[in-house]
């Protein structure tokens, strides 16, 4: 659990493995750009930690991520830590520090940025249209529930994994959901499957208990397979999604491949007092590792999601997200969007958009 005082002028920056110290570098620039007042630390993470100190996330990167009032990740996974003990592999730990900042609520926006809407499978009019947020629950569903393997009387092997949200759980994240839906369109569609399971009728009831809170949004409800189906058929017609932990982490890829390209979509994770790790949804992508190559931009994107929700600063947000728009709009690319532009190049780009 965290303790200690947070300083709200201290950024920690976490760059973790390979690619994630290029695009980090590139988002702290644009902070920096920014005149905020701002202080920066960064600490060693995932595979990079492991080498220096034995451990994927050493006590000093958690005391750090404390002192911060948010948290810029990078990537973690390295390929050669493989054969390590579950506990001990670099993937471990952006686990471990959402768990110990008591982070429950993801966010991750989906939009098209003017010029990509060829880099989408989707028809380029369907494309066009993708403005979303899914608001996804990250600290129960099956993932946290009880689980186990055995044997049937008949000898055969089985498997168990409890779903399972208790009322108090589900009203945290919907309010999640209703506020982020009441700062955009004012749309939220919540996503179950309440047709089958007995944790998604509770899910829906409670959230139908908390929309009596936000008269101003509009609130409709979607079984999980339908709202598949609709966000490849006509995605535009989502606002603000809010989803259990399993259906979110399914359908949040889903729209991250209808945008296009996975190197454009940033994501927050929020604890129940604004604090929050940022981090772009890509991996680490060592294949590309310290050749120029990666896509900074859902680094800069997840620094203008920590300005919006945890340091209030809504304006340099959207001067950010600008700044993206106007470099994209020189159609400068990158090798995922099939362009040659280095990661330096487009961070430069976007420093000049500002």
């Amino acid at each position: 659990m965290r303790c200690g005082m947070t300083d709200s002028t201290l950024i920690a920056i976490l760059p973790g493995d390979g690619i994630g110290p290029e695009v980090t570098r590139e988002a702290r620039r644009v902070l920096e750009a920014l005149d905020l007042g701002l202080r920066f630390e960064e600490a060693p993470v995932g595979g990079a930690a492991y080498r220096t100190s034995g451990h994927p996330l050493p006590p000093e990167t958690l005391a750090l991520a404390d002192r911060a009032a948010a948290v810029l990740f990078g990537a973690v996974g390295d390929p050669a830590f493989d054969s390590l003990e579950r506990a001990l592999r670099p993937e471990q730990a952006i686990l471990g520090i959402r768990k110990h900042l008591g982070t429950f609520a993801n966010l991750r926006p989906a939009r098209i940025f003017p010029g990509l809407e060829d880099a989408s499978t989707l028809k380029p009019e369907v494309a066009r249209a993708i403005d979303l947020v899914i608001v996804r629950e990250l600290n129960g569903d099956v993932y946290f529930g009880a689980k186990g393997r055995g044997t049937t009387p008949a000898g055969k092997r089985e498997g168990h994994d409890l779903m399972r949200y208790d009322e108090d759980e589900v009203r945290r994240i919907a309010r999640v959901g209703f506020e982020t839906a009441a700062k955009r369109r004012g749309k939220l569609c919540s996503v179950d499957k309440a047709n089958v399971l007995e944790t998604s009728q509770l899910w829906r009831d409670v959230v139908m208990e908390v929309a009596v809170d936000y008269p101003q949004v509009e609130l409709t409800h979607m079984y999980v397979d339908n709202a598949a189906m609709q966000l490849v058929r006509n995605p535009g017609a989502f606002d603000t999604i809010v989803t259990g932990n399993l259906f979110g982490d399914i359908l949040s890829d889903q729209a991250s491949m209808c945008v296009g390209s996975i190197g454009m979509l940033p994501s927050a994770a929020l604890d129940g007092a604004g604090k929050g790790l940022y981090e772009p949804i890509h991996g680490s992508a060592p294949d590309i590792a310290g050749q120029g190559k990666a896509n900074p931009c859902a680094a800069i994107l997840s620094a203008a999601m920590l300005l919006r929700h945890s340091l209030g600063q809504d304006a340099a947000a959207d001067r950010v997200e600008a700044a993206v728009a106007a470099a994209l709009g020189r159609e400068l690319r990158t090798p995922d969007m099939g362009g040659d532009a280095t990661t330096a190049a487009m961070g430069e780009a976007v420093l000049a958009g500002l």
